[in-house]
């Protein structure tokens, strides 16, 4: 959802509506005000956040829309506290809201991955894990109810004549009417719950409550957050003292990417990621930049310690946001850092940059891409330093990020030797423990030239596969490739440290040494020529299925498997393509036999006596079917293969 812009107004009302919350929306107001937070405080750091994002918003409108004319000689963000009415208000003369906009960002959460949010909700074990899902699904508005019993929303679009008032206490339903002569901007209004009138901890009505929370959370707010106050004048003589109230702005206003980093605590990195991350976890890391020279910029970058819940998805947000000489121009500029890099977080701050630059600009400035490319640069140095320095904190990375990260082995061929130095993956190696390439080449025999690796579905698929056999049982490592991106990028990565990627379901594999091969050079040529008449007529029997039929030098158990050509395209990757609606031609592989299994020498021995035989015909397709489930794959006609399996087990009996 997007973030509410929350401001000041006098109303008269002219027609009230009731609407419903969506039946999504009630269910998470539900389960965010009874059970999710532990954190009440932090109610204000969403309100003050949203309504930055509505001032930052405002200014660069009317800089870049001469038409709209509004002041912004004086944009600030104002606290109002009663206490005498319990009610605390949190206004901006920012850009505001229209009424369409109300109803679709507030009353409504049909939005991607609302489902998903529920449902890891329930799941949350705790208040601090279900904190970390809210902040990824950007819905911390919603956390008012925490602290109160009703809200009011008054805004007014700028440039708009008229506003909306939004109002609910959190149940089934809402209200929201048409209202006259607001001021420009928005302004929320929470009606205090009374339990926590007499808890001092959480006394939202306190000067010093509201100034502690304010130093917490906002302190680096770029405008300035005023709130009235009261201080006693003491009279002269015998006079009574007299009461003021005077505006103070409580907040400091420094912005933290132009300070240097000693001059910034642990606790004000971490406050400014979760503000422009909008987020609820610490960051696992914080990467500060200042760039000098033919391009000069800032940067405060932060890598997030969990996932956000869109990094797969199409219209997840990417990229981090683009100032100009501290103006803001705009939330997540994707030209700032590549698509694989997407979870990063942070402020870049170009000195050189015209204010009215726009996306389509950006894609062609030469600066933009110098800096994107210093980012990146950083980026993967950071993440390199944390594999070598922070190992449990590198590990924790890789679960979050890995996936992503691998996508940029296809598209940063620049950077693609670092990549590759910073990725993990499973391997038989151990079961508990990730490996590096380095680590796997150190630990190749003497002898290997390739990197072996598999591709599927699942650890538990691949190291029962049948490709597996021959490098099990001659002890050579294979790396386990089960995410969806390792079928892309292996197929576009040559090498690493000068070792070939080979897949083990691909071409042909020797794991022979050459004395080996002499030894059983004569035993494989008697083979060959004992075989030749079984797949030679194997190969006409199932030539719908496979180009070839050979003997296996991979095996040892089981009595066949299906291989591909040393460059042809994986099954799992003809699926992939398939699925997002690219045509791809099928590719016939090539079927390999075991020649010393009972089943694979019985058959030879069979055609050798009655090869016109229709049985030897379903002995092939039912040996192709067994291979073909042996790797995962999908039967073209699994009805006709179980009725073949039945008949034949029906004769054994």
């Amino acid at each position: 959802m997007s973030r509410v812009l929350l401001s000041k107004g006098i109303e008269v009302s002219t027609k009230i509506e009731q609407l419903e919350f969506q039946a999504e929306t009630r269910q998470l107001l539900d389960l965010m005000i009874h059970s999710v937070y532990s954190n009440k405080d932090s109610f204000l750091r969403e309100l003050i956040s949203n309504a930055s994002d509505a001032l930052d918003k405002l200014r660069l409108e009317a800089f870049r829309n001469k038409e709209l004319h509004v002041d912004t000689s004086d944009l600030h963000i104002e606290i109002e506290v009663d206490a005498e009415q319990r009610t605390l208000t949190v206004r901006d003369n920012g850009i505001g809201m229209s009424h369409e906009e109300v109803v679709d960002l507030i009353g409504t959460l049909a939005k991607s991955g609302t489902a998903d949010l529920r449902r890891k909700l329930k799941e949350a074990k705790d208040a601090a894990a279900s904190e970390e899902l809210i902040g990824q699904f950007g819905i911390g508005f919603y956390s008012t109810f925490m602290v109160a019993d009703k809200v009011t929303l008054l805004t007014r679009k700028a440039g708009e004549s008229g506003a909306t008032r939004w109002e609910s206490s959190g149940e089934a339903t809402y209200t929201i009417e048409a209202v006259d002569d607001a001021l420009q901007g928005s302004s929320v209004t929470l009606h205090l719950k009374p339990e926590d009138a007499e808890d001092h901890l959480h006394d939202y009505t306190s000067e010093r409550k509201i100034r502690e929370l304010v130093k917490r959370y906002s302190d680096f707010i770029a405008w300035p957050i005023r709130m009235n106050v009261e201080r006693t004048v003491p009279a002269e003589g015998d006079g009574e003292d007299e009461v003021t109230t005077t505006s103070e702005t409580i907040n400091s206003m420094k912005a933290l990417w132009a300070r240097s980093k000693d001059d910034v605590s642990e606790d004000e990195y971490k406050e400014f990621y979760k503000h422009i991350a909008h987020a609820w976890d610490d960051p696992l890391e914080v990467i500060p930049m200042k760039a000098e020279g033919t391009f000069e910029f800032q940067a405060l970058l932060f890598i997030p310690s969990h996932a956000p819940f869109d990094l797969f998805m199409r219209d997840g947000k990417t990229g981090v946001q683009l100032y100009v000489k501290r103006v803001f121009i705009m939330d997540d500029c994707d030209q700032l850092m590549p698509e694989y890099l997407r979870f990063v977080k942070g402020v870049v701050d170009a000195q050189d940059l015209s204010l009215n630059v726009s996306r389509e600009i950006l894609q062609q400035d030469r600066q933009i891409r110098a800096i994107r490319r210093r980012l990146t640069k950083k980026v993967l140095t950071t993440i390199k330093d944390l594999k070598a320095e922070r190992p449990d904190d590198y590990r924790t990375f890789w679960a979050e990020f890995g996936r992503a990260v691998k996508e940029g082995l296809m598209s940063d061929t620049d950077n693609r030797d670092v990549l590759l130095g910073i990725s993990s993956f499973e391997s038989t190696h151990s079961e508990e423990e990730l490996t590096s390439l380095e680590d796997y080449v150190a630990r190749m025999k003497d002898g290997q030239e390739q990197i072996f690796y598999a591709t599927g579905e699942s650890r538990q698929l691949l190291e029962s596969s049948p490709h597996m056999e021959a490098f099990r049982a001659k002890g050579f490592e294979v790396l386990l490739l089960t995410d969806p991106v390792d079928e892309m990028w292996v197929g576009a990565v040559p090498e690493f440290d000068g070792k070939a990627f080979q897949s083990i379901a691909k071409g042909e594999v020797d794991l022979d040494t050459e004395e080996d091969k002499k030894a059983h050079e004569s035993e494989r040529e008697e083979q060959e020529k004992d075989f030749a008449g079984l797949l030679s007529w194997m190969a006409d029997a199932l030539s719908e299925q496979v180009k070839e039929v050979r003997l296996s030098t991979r095996l040892t158990t089981s009595p066949a498997c299906i291989v591909g050509d040393a460059f042809s395209m994986s099954p799992a990757l003809e699926r992939m393509y398939r699925a997002s609606g690219q045509p791809v031609p099928t590719t016939k592989r090539i079927l390999e036999l075991n020649p010393t299994h009972p089943l694979v020498t019985g058959l030879r021995e069979a055609h050798g006596e009655r090869n016109e035989d229709p049985a030897l015909g379903e002995t092939a397709e039912l040996l192709y079917g067994m291979a073909l489930l042996a790797e995962g794959g999908e039967l073209e006609d699994p009805a006709r293969f179980t009725t073949m399996l039945a008949n034949r087990l029906a004769r054994t009996v």
